[in-house]
Order: structure tokens, then C-alpha cells, then sequence
């Protein structure tokens, strides 16, 4: 009989390997990049163009550019568009981000080659209509204005701003003023620019049936090939944020916001994988040491993190918490207690394989649908990446030493090199 009071054997995680990708090459020199799995009937395709922040030539016109695509094109209506992808029982949104905007469609398989002259019609022929433009950025101004009543966004906003610099994409912040004099000429000139689909890293994945892929080259490999120069990459000065400490007053406020961190190595580090045990360690998961010393033992916050904030042209590390205003001060030197345990002490072996055993597990959850698995394979392309890079997450988080993982917490978690912004009520 099953002895339900003994909990069943533990087996640590071999390995895990990506499904392997077909990569084609479309006639205007976009890729195609094809995970297949038939579990569903189901796929999604993304469409990923370099239209970020990162490109754009004046604060907020790739999220306006972005945001705009389904608001009309030449041949249909917002409400047109809409209806069409209900018709289908299909999901259709775009998102910008800080490097590339995202077109994404979720839809069954059997809809797909259906839905394709709309993608097209969407990605190349928007109307950017006046009147919807107005009420995007009404909208968009009053959802910032409610937000920045919180602590939290202005602690969050003022860290970026310090951390990359004010003229960095990743740091510049919101004004109202210029997104609201940003133009339906201006977006011309970016869609232009920026969504050319010869510039696109197409990711289709799901059940594909072989006249997917060539639906697919016919729409949207139209056009001449075209250059696809790299855009500049901004440059981060460290002098921007070295021992720097910034302290945002909000009236009335009765809770501060903590982002404590530093730039941090990029995930093409050859100690990436260390690196993220180490992160995982001081604040990534419930059990870690910021949790345990800062809310269990010390009663400061309901909650605090610790986690790498990877993109294309910069990495970071952010340390983030909400705590009682009075206790601000007494949370920031429990932090800087436990950065400094890492530095100077080793990790016992039962805490650090907790945490490997964590990861590993955390690791293979996230692959468990073909959507996810792809969305890890995006990262190879986009962080430029080896192709081995997830194959050896596995071995390079169970070999990670107490005495190696020490060294990289002396070389990168100095509480005197991390930046430090609080956001609260004001001072006396």
C-alpha cells in the first residue's frame, strides 16, 4: 500500500534541449522561423520588426506607431478589423517594446491562411486616423497621470532615467507635452522606416501545415530585399549612476518604493548561468534570503525581489520593494546586510541546491507549450545568443559552486556600486 505520510522520490532534471526551428529565407529578406507541434490545433505567429524605442526618433512615436495599427487601414476600419479577427474566434494585438515591436496572432490552424491578407493589410497599409490618434493619446496621458501617484512608478521611472541616463532610450521618461505633440506625419515617417518587412524575424509555431509556410512567403515576403543596416546601439556611461543615491517625494504617501541595482552583465556573459543562481539566491524566488530576512524575520515588507531585466543594448539588476514609509532606511541596510553575506560568506549546500533544484524545475515548466518553447528561442535571435545557450542552462546551474558563485558576489553585489532610489512621502 502506498505510504502517503513519505513524499516521493526527488530526480533531478537530466537536461533539456529547444525543439529545433526551420529557418527560411523570404524573397524581401525577412526570416521565417517554424516550431512545430500539432498537440492543438492551433498557432501563433509573431511578427517582430525593430521598431522599438530604441529606433525611435522622438519619445513616443514607436509606442503611438505601434498602438495605431489596429486602429484602421486603407481597405478597413477599426471596427472592421475587429469584427474580422471575431469572426475568426482569433486574438490579434501589436506591442512595442523597448527594442522591436511585436505583431502577434493567435488563431486555429484551419484560419490562418484566412487571416493572413489582414496581417498584411495591418502591417503595411495603416490610416493612422486623426481622430483615433487624439483619443490614443488622451487616454495614454491619463493613464500615466494615474500612475504616477504611486510610488512605485516613480521609483521604477527615476531608476531607469538614472541607471541608462535621461537621453537613453531605456531612461528617458514620459512628457506629456512632447508625446502630445507628436504627429500623424511623424508616424508616416517611422512606419516607413521602421516597418519594412524585409526587416522582420517572422516566428510561426504550433501545428503548421506545410501551405502555412508557403501562404506566409507570399504575403508577407513580399517586396524587394532591402538593406537591413543595425541600428546604432545607445551607449550607457556607468558615471551615470556610480554610488548615486535619489530620493522622489510624493505627498501625502504613507508607503515608500525601493530600486536598489546597477547594470549588470549581459546574457552572453560566460558566467551567465552563475550569475543567475547567484541573483536567484539573494531575491528570485519566495525562499530567498531578501524574503526570508526582510518579510519573515523582519516584518518590512509583504514582498521583495531581486531579478536581471535583460534587452538588446543593456542588462540590469533591480532590487524592488514597497515597504512602510518608516521603515525605508531599515530595509535598504537589510539589503546591503545580505549583499555582503554573499561576498563574504559561502552558501551553505543545502540552500544553494534548493535553489538549483528550483531553477531547474521553474526552468522546464516554462517549456512545457511550443508557445514558450519559442519564446526562448526568440531569445537566441534577439540577444544573439549561441545556440547551445538553454541546452547547458541545466549543467552550468547544477555545477555552480558556493566558492565561484562568492567570487561573482564580490565582483558585481557591492552595496556601495549599486544605485539607490526611493520614493515616498516627503522629508522633513
Amino acid at each position: 500500500m502506498l505510504d502517503r505520510t513519505v513524499a516521493p522520490p526527488v530526480q533531478p532534471l537530466a537536461s533539456v534541449t529547444l525543439p529545433a526551428a526551420d529557418v527560411l529565407s523570404l524573397p524581401n529578406g525577412a526570416r521565417l522561423h517554424i516550431l512545430r507541434n500539432n498537440a492543438q490545433p492551433v498557432v501563433r505567429l509573431q511578427v517582430v520588426l525593430p521598431a522599438g524605442k530604441s529606433a525611435e526618433p522622438s519619445p513616443g512615436v514607436s509606442l503611438l506607431t505601434a498602438r495605431m495599427l489596429l486602429e484602421g487601414t486603407t481597405t478597413r476600419t477599426a471596427r472592421q478589423i475587429a469584427d474580422e479577427v471575431a469572426f475568426y474566434g482569433a486574438s490579434l494585438e501589436c506591442e512595442q517594446g523597448f527594442d522591436r515591436a511585436t505583431l502577434t496572432l493567435y488563431c486555429l490552424t484551419r484560419h490562418l491562411s484566412s487571416l493572413l491578407p489582414l496581417i498584411l493589410d495591418v502591417l503595411k497599409e495603416p490610416s493612422f486616423p486623426e481622430q483615433e490618434l487624439a483619443l490614443l493619446k488622451t487616454r495614454t496621458v491619463q493613464n500615466v497621470r494615474v500612475e504616477r501617484q504611486k510610488t512605485s512608478y516613480l521609483a521604477a521611472e527615476q531608476f531607469s532615467q538614472r541607471l541608462f541616463g535621461a537621453s537613453h532610450p531605456y531612461g528617458n521618461t514620459f512628457e506629456e507635452e512632447t508625446f502630445q505633440q507628436v504627429s500623424t506625419r511623424q508616424l508616416r515617417a517611422f512606419h516607413q522606416h521602421a516597418y519594412q518587412l524585409g526587416k522582420a524575424e517572422i516566428f510561426l509555431c504550433g501545428d503548421v501545415l506545410p501551405a502555412d509556410e508557403l501562404a506566409i512567403g507570399q504575403q508577407l515576403g513580399q517586396g524587394a530585399p532591402i538593406s537591413t543596416s543595425n541600428i546604432i546601439a545607445p551607449v550607457v556611461s556607468s558615471a551615470t549612476y556610480a554610488n548615486a543615491q535619489l530620493y522622489v517625494p510624493v505627498e501625502g504617501s504613507l508607503q515608500a518604493s525601493l530600486r536598489i541595482g546597477r547594470l549588470w552583465p549581459d546574457l552572453r556573459h560566460p558566467q551567465s548561468h552563475e550569475l543567475q543562481v547567484l541573483v536567484k539566491v539573494l531575491g528570485g524566488y519566495f525562499g530567498s534570503r531578501l524574503m526570508k530576512n526582510i518579510r519573515e524575520d523582519k516584518g518590512l515588507t509583504y514582498g521583495i525581489y531581486a531579478s536581471i531585466g535583460p534587452r538588446e543594448h543593456a542588462t540590469s539588476l533591480v532590487i524592488g520593494s514597497d515597504v512602510n514609509a518608516a521603515n525605508a532606511q531599515a530595509a535598504i541596510q537589510e539589503v546591503h546586510h545580505e549583499l555582503r553575506r554573499l561576498q563574504q560568506e559561502l552558501i551553505p549546500g543545502n540552500e544553494l541546491l534548493t535553489v538549483k533544484n528550483y531553477m531547474a524545475g521553474k526552468f522546464a515548466n516554462e517549456l512545457s507549450t511550443v508557445f514558450e518553447q519559442c519564446d526562448k528561442y526568440k531569445n537566441l535571435i534577439f540577444y544573439n545568443l549561441p545556440p547551445d545557450y538553454y541546452s547547458d542552462f541545466i549543467t552550468s546551474v547544477q555545477q555552480a559552486d558556493a566558492s565561484t558563485l562568492r567570487t561573482l558576489a564580490q565582483e558585481y553585489l557591492t552595496p556601495e556600486s549599486m544605485l539607490e532610489v526611493v520614493s515616498g512621502p516627503n522629508q522633513a
